[in-house]
C-alpha cells in the first residue's frame, strides 16, 4: 500500500461518519474536470441575442396578460371579476418568476460575455421586481461558492439541535428530537408553510431569516455593516438601492396616476406569486432529507454543488421559469452557463455524477410538506449531517 493511500484511509478514519454510514451515504471524489470534460463545449456558449430573445418572450406574455387583464373590469359580475384577477396574478406571477431567472442569470454573467449587458440588464429586471440587484447577487455568489458546506453557506442554513433547544442527543431515543402532537399536527404545519412561502423571500432579503447563525448584528441586504458585504462592495451596494428607488417611485406615481387599487391589481398580487415561487424553487433544490450537509474537513465545491435536487414541475412550467428547477445541478456546478444549453448538459453531468446526481418527481406541493416535517434540525457533531424531523 502506497504512502498515499495510507493517508487517506488515516483521513478517512479520523472523520466522524457515523449518519453517513447509517444512511449508506459514499462521499464522492469526482473532479470538477471530469464534470466539464463530459458537457460538450457549445454549452457554455453566451449568446447575448438569443438571450435577449428570452426577455422579449417573458415581456411580451407580460403585456399580453395585462392587455386581457385590461378588459377584467368591463365585466359585470363581481365574481367572475374576482376569479379572473385571481387567474391574472396565478399567470403574471408564473412569467414574472420567469424574468426574475433571467436578471439572476445577469448577477451569473451568464445573459452576455459583456459584463457590461449583463448588470445594466440585471439591475433593470430585477429592480421592476423589487430585488436589490447587486447586493443579492454578491450574497447568492457566496451561497455558490459554499453550497452544502454546514457553517459558510448564505441561505437556507440548518439549525442545530442545540439551537432548537431539542435536549441532548443521548437522551433522545429515536434521534428526531422531542414531538408535540399540537405543533406538528398538520394544519399548524400547513400554515406555518403558508408562513414560510407567502413571506419567506422578503424576510431573507430584510432579516435573512435562513441565514448563519450565530448573527453579531442585523444581517440584511440592507445593511452593509454585515457578513454579507465586504468594503469593495460599497458602491454596487448604492446602485441596488438606488435601483428600488426608481421602481417604488414609479410604483408610487402610477398609484397616483391610476389608482392605489390598479397598482395593487396589476402588480402587487403578481409579485407575490413571483415571492412565493421563487422561495418554493429554492427551497425545495436545497431542503430534503436525503440531501446531507458537509463539515470544513469533508466539503468542497463539486461536493458541496452535488447537493441539490433537480425537480421537474411539469413541460409549462419548466419552461416559463427557463428550466431553473429541472436543472439546477448543472447550474451549481457551472453558473455561468447559459440556462438555454442545461438541459443538454445535466444529461452529462448525470453519467459523471451517477448515483449521486440527486432528482426528485414527488408532486411538489407533496415534497414541499414532506420536506418540511421531515427537515427540522441536524446534529451537533459529525463530518456528514443529514436533516432530522
Amino acid at each position: 500500500m502506497s504512502d498515499n493511500t495510507e493517508s487517506i484511509k488515516t483521513e478517512k478514519q479520523a472523520l466522524n461518519l457515523d449518519e453517513a454510514i447509517a444512511k449508506g451515504w459514499e462521499i464522492p471524489d469526482f473532479t470538477i474536470k471530469e464534470i466539464r470534460d463530459a458537457i460538450p463545449s457549445h454549452c457554455f456558449r453566451i449568446d447575448t441575442f438569443r438571450s435577449f430573445g428570452y426577455v422579449l418572450h417573458d415581456f411580451f406574455f407580460v403585456a399580453l396578460l395585462m392587455y386581457g387583464a385590461s378588459k377584467i373590469d368591463t365585466l359585470s359580475s363581481p365574481y367572475i371579476r374576482f376569479v379572473l384577477w385571481a387567474t391574472y396574478s396565478v399567470l403574471q406571477g408564473i412569467v414574472g418568476t420567469g424574468l426574475w431567472v433571467i436578471g439572476h442569470e445577469c448577477g451569473h454573467q451568464a445573459f452576455s460575455p459583456s459584463k457590461t449587458i449583463n448588470n445594466s440588464v440585471g439591475i433593470i429586471i430585477h429592480s421592476l421586481l423589487l430585488v436589490p440587484y447587486y447586493s443579492w447577487k454578491i450574497s447568492h455568489s457566496k451561497h455558490h461558492k459554499s453550497n452544502g458546506h454546514l457553517y459558510n453557506d448564505m441561505v437556507y442554513v440548518p439549525r442545530t439541535r442545540s439551537h432548537r433547544k431539542l435536549g441532548p442527543k443521548e437522551e433522545d431515543h429515536e434521534l428526531d428530537g422531542p414531538h408535540s402532537a399540537l405543533m406538528e399536527s398538520p394544519i399548524v404545519e400547513t400554515a406555518k408553510i403558508f408562513r414560510l412561502v407567502v413571506f419567506g423571500w422578503v424576510c431573507y432579503v430584510l432579516l435573512d431569516v435562513t441565514g448563519k447563525r450565530p448573527k453579531k448584528t442585523w444581517t440584511s441586504h440592507f445593511n452593509f455593516n454585515c457578513h454579507i458585504f465586504e468594503e469593495h462592495n460599497y458602491a454596487d451596494f448604492v446602485k441596488s438601492n438606488i435601483g428600488l428607488a426608481v421602481a417604488i417611485s414609479g410604483l408610487v406615481c402610477a398609484g397616483q396616476i391610476y389608482g392605489s387599487m390598479t397598482v395593487m391589481k396589476y402588480y402587487v398580487f403578481p409579485y407575490l406569486f413571483v415571492n412565493c415561487w421563487l422561495v418554493l424553487i429554492t427551497y425545495l433544490q436545497h431542503t430534503d432529507s436525503a440531501i446531507p450537509r458537509y463539515s470544513p474537513n469533508v466539503w468542497n465545491f463539486q461536493r458541496g454543488a452535488a447537493l441539490t435536487v433537480d425537480r421537474s414541475y411539469g413541460p409549462i412550467l419548466n419552461h416559463f421559469h427557463h428550466h431553473i428547477s429541472d436543472t439546477h445541478v448543472a447550474h451549481h456546478f457551472f453558473s455561468n452557463m447559459p440556462h438555454y444549453h442545461a438541459v443538454e448538459a445535466t444529461k452529462h453531468i448525470k453519467k459523471v455524477l451517477g448515483k449521486h446526481y440527486m432528482s426528485d418527481d414527488t408532486p411538489i406541493l407533496q415534497a414541499l410538506y414532506k420536506s418540511y416535517r421531515e427537515c427540522k434540525f441536524i446534529e451537533d457533531e459529525g463530518d456528514v449531517r443529514f436533516l432530522k424531523n
